[in-house]
């Protein structure tokens, strides 16, 4: 009990440990596993990740999705493609991703209080299904580990550190 006492006491409007908790265990993924069923050869449906945006800024395909973001330059293709193999045309790609130093735009206050977005964007696959365009190449970052989630790390032997990734929700 103590144990989630600490937990609810380190969440306010900004964080939220209990999610950190839910995922460092696999609660996160286990849920979104069993309600989210999928067709053979279909992706499997993830967790969102707490920095998903609604609407983020629309770019044409070939744009510079970083728009200032730090890192490496990278270019990212691909085919959004059906179950059965063919092209989907005009399908919707949200992609985002952190930055170099770890961080993604939402966790930036200077970048908040203009309503400025980077290494975000809304993209949608051509004709053929193909999609393309320029960012920058993701970097690993940690989790915070000062707080009940970090102890439980800690105690498991575990590294708190995410794998470099890039998110992509797909719509059509």
């Amino acid at each position: 009990i103590r144990f989630l006492t600490d937990t609810g006491h380190m969440c306010n409007d900004q964080r939220q440990e209990f999610i950190l908790l839910s995922d460092t265990l696999g609660l996160s993924m286990l849920v979104t596993a069993m309600n989210q069923r999928h067709a053979p050869g279909c992706t499997e449906a993830t967790v969102f990740g707490p920095f998903h945006v609604e609407n983020g800024p629309a770019f044409e395909l070939g744009a510079d999705v970083a728009n200032g973001a730090p890192g490496e330059p990278c270019y990212v293709r691909g085919q959004v493609r059906a179950l059965d193999g063919a092209p989907v045309p005009g399908a919707e790609l949200q992609v985002w991703q952190a930055d170099a130093e770890g961080l993604y735009d939402v966790q930036r206050p200077e970048l908040l209080m203009d309503g400025q977005h980077r290494a975000r964007g809304t993209l949608h696959a051509g004709p053929d299904g193909r999609y393309h365009f320029k960012t920058i190449v993701a970097c690993e970052y940690p989790v915070p580990t000062d707080g009940p989630g970090g102890r439980l790390l800690k105690a498991l032997g575990r590294h708190a550190w995410r794998p470099a990734h890039l998110h992509f929700m797909i719509t059509a």
